[in-house]
């Protein structure tokens, strides 16, 4: 037996803005009297589904905020790839308590093996727990910190990178910094330290990222701050992006705007 919605419950639901229960409630409906569930639990199914798709929209939202790719989650990792790390460690990262405790993580390893993944993966769920992200290539970022300052934003843009809860910056150290970009980087690390954490890729080890700073002291600083507060997740082993390669059995994906970078 299918249960009929009536007006005034659809009119009801509408006006308390929960409509979206009206697709599932027949079938939580028969469901309820098959099993006889006491109205109170019943509410509670139904109150429980509208709470974990406003949850999910919310996650959707903040990622799409964030600039994070949505295809990179970490259920959606790929554990059969020859790809090489401290399991204990991960599993703790996916834990986000250092979130919780502010800390920092850097992903360091060579060219393809997932570390840009694996950090949009850790944003992603950083989202559903509400935490605020931003995720920016690394010289994107100081490229609009650098026009920020021409426009008169510069306090503005700053201020947004420093006030969220997880700061992802993709391939730092891949290219030296100018003297503006050194102060830039330098700005936001010591900021952080202690306030929000930091998630870094990079394809060089937190010991030779001073050589892409252009002032010596200002790097140490930073890089020190950074460093001793952070947890480090080396990632070894073969190219992440054959998984992802096109095939006769896994055509692309048109209009996709996924890209696993290093």
């Amino acid at each position: 037996m299918i249960d009929t919605i009536s007006p005034d419950l659809k009119a009801i639901l509408k006006r308390l803005k929960l409509s979206p229960l009206l697709s599932t409630l027949p079938d939580r409906l028969a469901l309820a009297r098959q099993q006889k569930v006491p109205h109170q639990d019943f509410l509670l199914t139904l109150l429980t589904d509208e709470v974990s798709r406003r949850d999910s929209i919310s996650a959707q939202l903040r990622g799409q905020k964030a600039r994070l790719d949505p295809e990179h989650q970490l259920e959606g990792w790929d554990s059969t790839t020859r790809v090489h790390f401290d399991q204990e460690l991960w599993a703790e990262l996916c834990s986000l308590r250092f979130v919780e405790a502010r800390a920092h993580v850097a992903l360091v390893g060579p060219v393809g093996v997932g570390k840009t993944f694996l950090a949009h993966a850790l944003g992603n769920a950083a989202c559903r727990r509400q935490y605020s992200v931003l995720a920016y290539r690394c010289d994107r970022l100081l490229k609009n910190l650098r026009h920020a300052r021409l426009d008169g934003s510069y306090d503005a843009e700053l201020r947004k990178i420093l006030a969220v809860d997880v700061l992802i910056l993709d391939d730092f150290g891949l290219d030296a910094m100018d003297a503006t970009e050194s102060r830039d980087a330098y700005e936001i690390f010591t900021e952080r330290h202690r306030h929000g954490s930091i998630i870094v890729t990079s394809n060089r080890g937190p010991d030779e990222w001073l050589a892409v700073f252009a002032d010596p002291v200002r790097a140490q600083a930073a890089i020190d701050r950074f460093t001793s507060n952070a947890y480090d997740l080396v990632i070894e082993g073969e190219s992440y992006r054959s998984r992802q390669k096109p095939s006769l059995t896994r055509p692309p994906k048109t209009g996709s705007r996924s890209r696993t970078r290093a």
